[in-house]
């Protein structure tokens, strides 16, 4: 049996999001090398809460510290076979998961990301969900506002990034033409688009810097199974998978390909590693016979990796 991992995107930071890792021992290291590029440590700088969370640095090194430091303790936790993918910076998490990059590394490129997409959009941009609305319908509004799409979540669900301006005209209109949902998201860079192609030539010049990691196939289980969050394909070969880490910042990113990427991995039991749950919430439907869960659904980690337990048993 499989465990699908999925890394999350922003948007679901809180002041609860680091509590069930907070104290065990296997991620303190990575809390302590977050702890100089936010100027706190995270776990204080997620409890004071406010504003701050929702930060696009800030943000992106958050969403990437909860997955790292989630997985760090859960990995030994489940011996079993492992797919991983990660949504908008939850694919660079993803990477860290599957011992490419260091953990260190990881954060160190997570801020190198959100710096070159602050520089490439400046303010006023942003990010829009719609739901209820045909994909042609919706991709006809979207490029009548001047808009992009830059998330497919699924058949009726995508993200749409521009003009803040723009996308509120977007979402009035998409409820008009009977949307069941259209708002704007608590995040404030027009992510996956063509309005950020600097920012993709500049990440991937980061990502060329860093170190790449061969993860070891020796030990209990096999090595993680890498999705690219860009097309849900399998990451064979690693610099292919690269330009993709980098091209996905200004190309609309296949989420709902990804999900297929783990339900044709055979993945029977889905986790979500970071802040919220709307990645569980995706792979419930698209996975609909999959065992799914958020970390955030859990009280306690003892219940969580209860539930681990139960799903590698169940196999």
């Amino acid at each position: 049996m499989s465990l699908a991992v999925l890394l999350s995107g922003q948007g679901g930071q809180n002041p609860a999001m680091f509590d069930l890792m907070a104290d065990h021992p296997a991620a303190q290291d990575i809390f302590a090398a977050a702890t100089p590029l936010l100027g706190a440590d995270p776990r204080d700088f997620a409890r004071t809460g406010g504003p701050a969370l929702h930060g696009n640095r800030t943000g992106q090194i958050l969403c990437c510290v909860a997955g790292l430091t989630a997985w760090s303790v859960l990995r030994e936790r489940y011996p079993g076979r492992v797919v991983l993918a990660g949504y908008s910076i939850g694919d660079l998490a993803a990477w860290g998961c599957a011992g490419r990059f260091s953990p260190a590394s990881i954060l160190h490129l997570a801020a190198a990301r959100a710096e070159a997409m602050d520089e490439a959009s400046g303010p006023g941009y942003g990010l829009a969900g719609l739901r209820g609305l045909s994909r042609a319908r919706v991709t006809a509004l979207v490029e009548e506002h001047g808009c992009h799409l830059a998330i497919l979540n699924a058949a009726d669900s995508v993200v749409a990034g521009g003009a803040v301006a723009d996308l509120e005209s977007l979402c009035a209109r998409a409820l008009a033409s009977g949307a069941a949902r259209a708002v704007l998201l608590p995040v404030h860079t027009p992510s996956h688009t063509p309005l950020l192609a600097a920012a993709s030539a500049r990440f991937h010049a980061e990502v060329a810097r860093a170190e790449i990691l061969t993860p070891s196939r020796l030990g209990p289980s096999p090595p993680p199974r890498l999705l690219s969050g860009l097309d849900g394909a399998p990451v064979f070969d690693v610099a292919k998978g690269l330009d993709k880490l980098a091209e996905a910042i200004s190309r609309t990113i296949d989420w709902a390909a990804c999900l297929d990427g783990i339900r044709e991995a055979g993945a029977r039991a889905v986790l979500e590693l970071g802040p919220g749950h709307a990645l569980a919430t995706m792979a419930r439907d698209a996975v609909p016979d999959a065992a799914v869960h958020a970390v955030a659904d859990f009280r306690s980690l003892s219940g969580l990796t209860d539930w681990l337990a139960a799903q590698e048993g169940a196999g």
